[in-house]
């Protein structure tokens, strides 16, 4: 089979195009594995979100809150009311499930 110089410019281009896609897809998968597994405790003990199949109940519905990234950020970083710190997620771990949680949350 032979391509020609204009297919090969065409295949170039979705392949440029779908692959921000992709990358964005494996970040939220990443995002999702460490919201569910990934922080002691697990996120899901304590908040409800839907994408995530989590029921917890003592920490505010993520679904309802619908907080942005940097909220999730400070949270994770700082604590705030009964949550700890999550001082042992690295900053890109933190950034996963902040972008993860704004993506998700309420829909």
């Amino acid at each position: 089979m032979r391509f020609s110089a204009h297919t090969g410019r065409m295949l170039l281009g979705w392949l440029l195009l779908l692959g921000p896609l992709g990358a964005a897809c494996h970040a939220q998968e990443d995002g999702k594995r460490l919201f569910i597994s990934g922080a002691t405790p697990s996120c899901t003990l304590c908040h409800t979100l839907k994408d995530a199949g989590a029921e917890g109940t003592v920490g505010p519905s993520l679904d309802e809150l619908r907080p942005d990234a940097q909220r999730v950020v400070k949270a994770l970083k700082n604590g705030i009311g009964q949550m700890p710190a999550f001082r042992t997620l690295s900053e890109e771990q933190i950034q996963a499930i902040a972008r993860y949680v704004e993506q998700v949350a309420g829909k």
